[in-house]
């Protein structure tokens, strides 16, 4: 096991370090909705914070489980927010789903796509060809992103596909997308949608799985990458399945009660509120002898009476929810978690 891996696996609070993020690490793999934009507009702070940090030398890399656009289409709307970026900057799930079928498909398969077109380039390019219908002698199905005009008809024609026996894959099973106007159905939920309709279970390539870390690294050739994202369940986990370390932002669909209460392979290595958490070392948390309490700042946290999660102190909200993710996160261990966070996480007003 990797340094890297057994810090994933054996850490029980966040880690604190008094190095910049991006001097730390030669790779930054940012997860986009949620990170960088939201419905199309940059996240605040995100434009200058990058740019901070491509200037000092760190490699961004933009790694997104939203397979409905290009490479080309991505690059192009990072370009346009003030955030320079090429298509190979660029890594997505139809890109990790369409190698995924390529290894297990012959040369020129017929593939019933559902979709947008960041899935049917993503197929061509692996010498894979787009389909539309059930009755176009398909010999697989995939199911990507499409927006949310994509027609119901497009999932009866996935349904009739999979019935019959075909192979069936997805290029990520998010079951939300986070947008201007708040959160929103994503792939997952149209993946359950066929999987009701068939009691069929596809086959996943985006994160956390291993597909989408594959395409990364051969895409990227990062040593010492940093995996940024906004989800738990996607790109933390994703990247204690790669053995990599995490920033979590608070930009996104993660909530403070949220990650108080993850499952040790969805506990970052450090958390900020955006992304100007890059340009800065993270303060330690430390142990305070009692067992269960921690300090971050100027807060401690503790665990009262085995079932209350209790803060105390003043300064940064942020350095208090590290405390509070010390003390909860030991607490908890390996196993499930039982705590009352409301009033604690209240008192950070995050």
């Amino acid at each position: 096991m990797s340094q890297s891996q057994s810090q994933q696996r054996d850490r029980n609070r966040p880690a604190g370090s008094g190095t910049a993020l991006s001097e730390a690490y030669d790779t930054a793999l940012l997860d986009l909705d949620g990170v960088v934009y939201a419905g199309g507009e940059a996240i605040v702070h995100a434009v200058e914070s990058l740019s901070t940090a491509r200037d000092g030398g760190m490699h961004l890399a933009y790694v997104t489980n939203n397979a409905l656009r290009t490479p080309d289409a991505v690059a192009e709307h990072l370009t346009e927010l003030g955030v320079p970026a090429e298509a190979a900057d660029v890594i997505t799930s139809a890109q990790a789903v369409a190698r995924l079928m390529a290894d297990q498909l012959p040369a020129g398969s017929r593939v019933l796509v559902v979709g947008g077109e960041g899935l049917r380039v993503a197929l061509r390019e692996r010498g894979l060809v787009p389909v539309e219908s059930a009755d176009d002698d398909p010999v697989a199905v995939v199911q990507g992103y499409g927006g949310p005009d994509l027609a119901w008809g497009r999932f009866a024609e996935a349904s009739y596909a999979v019935a019959r026996g075909l192979p069936w894959y997805a290029s990520n099973t998010d079951l939300t997308i986070p947008g201007a106007r708040g959160i929103a159905p994503g792939n997952g939920a149209a993946v359950e949608v066929v999987r009701i309709a068939t009691g069929a279970e596809p086959q996943v390539a985006g994160k956390p799985l291993p597909p989408m870390h594959r395409e990364t690294v051969l895409r990227t050739g990062a040593k010492r990458p940093l995996v940024v994202g906004d989800r738990l369940d996607t790109d933390i986990e994703g990247a204690f399945n790669g053995g990599v370390d995490s920033l979590l932002v608070l930009t996104g669909v993660t909530d403070a009660a949220q990650l108080l209460a993850a499952e040790p392979h969805h506990r970052p290595t450090y958390v900020d509120r955006d992304l100007r958490g890059l340009l800065t070392g993270q303060p330690e948390v430390t142990s305070q002898g009692a067992e269960g309490a921690f300090r971050c700042g100027g807060w401690t946290a503790g665990v009262r009476d085995g079932e209350e999660l209790v803060l105390e102190g003043e300064g940064d909200p942020l350095d208090g929810l590290r405390a509070l993710c010390g003390a909860a996160w030991t607490f908890a261990g390996d196993g499930a978690f039982g705590l009352d966070t409301e009033k604690a996480v209240a008192a950070l007003g995050l």
